[in-house]
């Protein structure tokens, strides 16, 4: 039976953990040559050997996404090692402090806003340029429910992943046409350890109570639509933001 990424290269951000590195894991089982791309190059390379020792084929990379520069090499990286590239996973962020803007500092709001929306353009435009001459590639952003809702405690996150639903319908928009499409995932608040490592005990109950759904998700849930509308299944899917959260949003 034919894997669905069976010749396919794909390059992931932030796939070191969570639900970077079950889409990482996802594409693998399915065929596709994997680059996991991670700050956390311990991260990444455990994830490579979970890969590899299935059968797949992986390769790690130390990123800091903030870095056009260091973006630009990752994917030359990945066209080197594999020989092109298909599919991309814009999955690398942070939380960033919780707090309101009033009280927020200058160089914090930078940090997230660089790692979060700056990281997600530099990625883009170097893969679009790896993918282009192609004629063909599947993008997926990786925003938040919090792309289109908004917290009090959050407000540089929150901008971040609402400009990144703006970018990808800009990104989706310019180059349909040329092959290339581009979609966002917005999952609800996931069991990762963005998530886990930020609140106590007391706050993830609380979290769980906001889904409908009585629990939080698991990033399994968030691969298998980062996988769908990657494949050729979604063909006629682009410039969209597909939510997986329980419900979190209709309320």
């Amino acid at each position: 039976m034919t894997k669905e990424f069976a010749g396919k290269v794909a390059l992931v951000t932030g796939g070191g953990s969570g639900i970077g590195a079950a889409c990482a894991r996802q594409l693998a089982d399915e065929g596709a040559k994997v680059v996991v791309a991670d700050m956390h190059l311990e991260g990444a390379q455990q994830v490579v050997e979970t890969i590899k020792a299935a059968g797949g084929e992986a390769a790690s990379y130390q990123i800091d996404v903030s870095d056009p520069v260091a973006v630009a090499a990752m994917v030359d990286f990945t066209v080197t090692t594999f020989g092109g590239l298909d599919c991309a996973v814009n999955n690398a962020g942070i939380g960033g402090p919780l707090k309101p803007i009033a009280e927020y500092e200058i160089d914090e709001w930078r940090h997230v806003i660089d790692v979060n929306q700056n990281s997600v353009f530099y990625c883009m435009k170097y893969e679009l340029q790896a993918m282009l001459p192609n004629g063909k590639g599947s993008i997926v952003n990786m925003s938040s429910i919090l792309g289109t809702n908004g917290i009090a405690a959050a407000p540089a996150y929150v901008s971040a992943k609402h400009a990144l639903v703006g970018m990808t319908k800009s990104a989706a928009i310019a180059y349909s046409a040329q092959g290339v499409r581009i979609n966002a995932v917005a999952p609800g608040y996931i069991h990762t350890p963005l998530v886990e490592n930020s609140l106590d005990e007391e706050s993830l109950k609380a979290l769980v109570g906001l889904h409908p759904i009585g629990r939080l998700g698991r990033a399994d849930e968030v691969a298998n639509l980062t996988l769908f509308l990657l494949s050729d299944r979604a063909s006629f899917i682009t410039g969209s933001y597909h939510l997986v959260d329980g419900a979190y949003a209709a309320q």
